[in-house]
């Protein structure tokens, strides 16, 4: 293949990366967006009576519509991923607007699918989920903050159900549950580590039986991943039944239906189950629709979201959390296999500034020329690119542009993606909206028309759990192997004894490194990959395996961007980032 990486219109140095004055937050909020009721009606076809507005401009989309439409052909599907991600910045989410605007910028009929945001990053460090610069999806502080309320109906369902568990013990325990193997934890919508390790019930026999507990974020719940990978509310009430809870002291599982808590758990989640529709910038629709981090969980937006957009619009655009180590090996390993769909192309998000830092740059020198440090860096996204294509899809990469990159670092990047035979392209989306990831989007359908891509699982369902661990820690992370007390080998043998078996593997290990040390960049190989937990997410129907020391409660950091966000008396809100 043929490399491209236009160089001659580079945006004015006032647009580029970092050097526009304005910052995310005050480019969203001069944007002129449209009524969603028009963007819904002129760009899919969906009349007002098919939308539940939650305002001008966000609307839920009918269950009926959806089901109405499940006939229609589907469209191209286009998965953007990146190479591991690092404090310089990739920008994944607003390559994934900026090339859904690129693709209508060149005449095609698109719209983009991504996750919404979650609070602890929003007020920790992370920032939020709307993209960035002129590739945002608006209205943004509404995205980023509260929305449409989906994550506050999963927090409410997931606890009602820890409710329904120690009132059930508290009543005389009459399924047995043994209080020592309690496995479901309550969660929060907030990065808050004094919560990780509680102990509940205090204060008496008044308030029940006393018992080691513990909060996880919102995203690590497994009612986050049953509502991402549910087709209808059907659906939705069988996998949220099927939740184990907990063993009696036969190591029985006791399941979420045991408590009779799933119709009330349905109940909770019933219009949060509907899409919520919104718009870019440049009046794009968008489904921003479930949350799951992929460092954790399977990192990947609503099925619901993904198979109703293929139904309106020629190519749609999704992304897969972090770098595709992790998103987009769970997308093809977990969602695509649940959903019955495949991508016809996935994209690969990288920076130079990002590449030199797995080459070993601090972030502080990140703009002064460093070929030497980007070679190495390059690496990294090689093994990325690699890894997509075990998967049978045809990849082509996207690099977001930045006013410090030096001519001789693009041309070095053309020189080693030819090496691969790679197209690569150098994309000014952030400053330029979709007119800056045109040739990316070009070069996206001409892939997806060519029919190349032709998924490929990495393991059978019929594999044994700890040969599918070790396949996904070989061929994606390079390990040399795994590691695991027989502790937990034991506890893989009881999900295949529970029927298990068949079911994919939820890799959750640090999102920084292909190793389970975060500090460990660039493309490592021959490690060993330590899994010290596995856990049975039921509902969801995958194992999630848990490798080195990742959290499921993040913490907040020494200086939180809660620090610096604020709101005016007019309503005006200030530094969400």
């Amino acid at each position: 293949m043929t490399v491209t990486l236009p160089t001659a219109a580079k945006a004015p140095e006032a647009a580029s990366q970092h050097v526009n004055p304005l910052s995310n937050i005050e480019i969203a909020q001069a944007a002129k967006m449209r009524p969603i009721v028009d963007v819904a009606r002129e760009r899919l076809g969906i009349t007002p009576e098919n939308l539940e507005p939650f305002g001008h401009y966000k609307a839920k989309v009918s269950m009926d519509f959806i089901k109405s439409i499940q006939n229609r052909p589907n469209g191209k599907l286009i998965l953007v991923t990146a190479i591991n991600p690092t404090p310089a910045g990739e920008g994944k989410t607003t390559t994934t607007v900026g090339l859904t605007d690129a693709l209508n910028y060149i005449g095609k009929k698109a719209m983009l699918c991504i996750r919404e945001a979650s609070l602890g990053p929003c007020f920790g460090v992370k920032g939020g989920a709307a993209g960035g610069g002129y590739a945002q999806v608006v209205p943004m502080e509404d995205i980023n903050l509260h929305f449409t309320g989906d994550f506050h109906a999963i927090t409410s369902a997931n606890n009602l159900l820890a409710a329904m568990l120690d009132n059930h013990i508290y009543w005389g325990n009459a399924l047995g549950i043994d209080a020592r193997r309690v496995t479901w934890r309550r969660v929060m919508d907030m990065n808050d580590r004094a919560l990780r390790q509680i102990v509940n019930s205090l204060g008496g026999a008044a308030n029940g039986f006393p018992r080691e507990d513990g909060f996880d974020i919102t995203v690590a719940s497994e009612v986050m991943a049953i509502f991402c990978l549910s087709r209808n509310l059907d659906d939705l009430k069988k996998r949220l039944g099927n939740i184990v809870v907990g063993y009696t002291r036969d190591r029985k599982p006791v399941r979420a239906s045991d408590l009779k808590a799933n119709g009330a758990m349905a109940v909770l989640l019933k219009d949060a189950l509907a899409p919520n529709l919104v718009q870019t910038m440049e009046g794009t629709p968008a489904f921003i629709h479930g949350g799951p981090f992929a460092n954790i969980a399977h990192g990947c937006n609503s099925v619901l979201a993904t198979t109703t957009a293929l139904k309106l619009a020629d190519y749609v655009v999704t992304e897969a959390g972090f770098g595709a180590d992790l998103g987009a090996e769970k997308f093809m390993d977990i969602k695509c296999r649940k959903a019955g769909i495949a991508p016809d192309c996935a994209v690969l998000v990288a920076t130079i500034r990002a590449l030199k830092m797995h080459g070993g740059v601090k972030k502080e020198d990140l703009k002064a020329e460093n070929l030497k440090a980007l070679e190495a860096g390059i690496a990294n996204l090689q093994r990325h690119v690699e890894n997509v294509r075990k998967f049978g899809i045809v990849p082509v990469v996207s690099i977001n542009r930045f006013s410090a990159d030096t001519e001789a670092e693009i041309k070095l990047v053309e020189d080693k993606c030819q090496a691969l035979g790679v197209e690569a392209f150098m994309a000014d989306h952030w400053a330029e909206g979709g007119k800056g990831a045109a040739d990316v989007a070009r070069a996206v359908v001409k892939i997806a028309d060519s029919g190349k891509s032709k998924l490929k699982y990495l393991y059978p369902d019929d594999m044994p759990l700890v040969e599918k661990i070790r396949t996904i820690c070989r061929e994606v992370y390079r390990a040399k192997d795994i590691s695991m007390d027989k502790s937990v080998r034991d506890q893989l043998a009881s999900f295949e004894a529970m029927g298990a078996g068949k079911f994919p593997i939820c890799m959750a290990k640090t999102q920084y490194s292909f190793t389970t040390n975060p500090d460990a960049k660039g493309a490592p190989s021959d490690h060993i990959i330590p899994v010290r937990e596995v856990r049975l997410s039921a509902g969801a129907e995958f194992v999630v395996v848990i490798c080195g020391e990742l959290l499921t409660m993040p913490g907040l950091p020494r200086v939180p961007s809660a620090d610096n966000i604020d709101i005016g008396p007019d309503g005006h809100i200030v530094g969400l980032f």
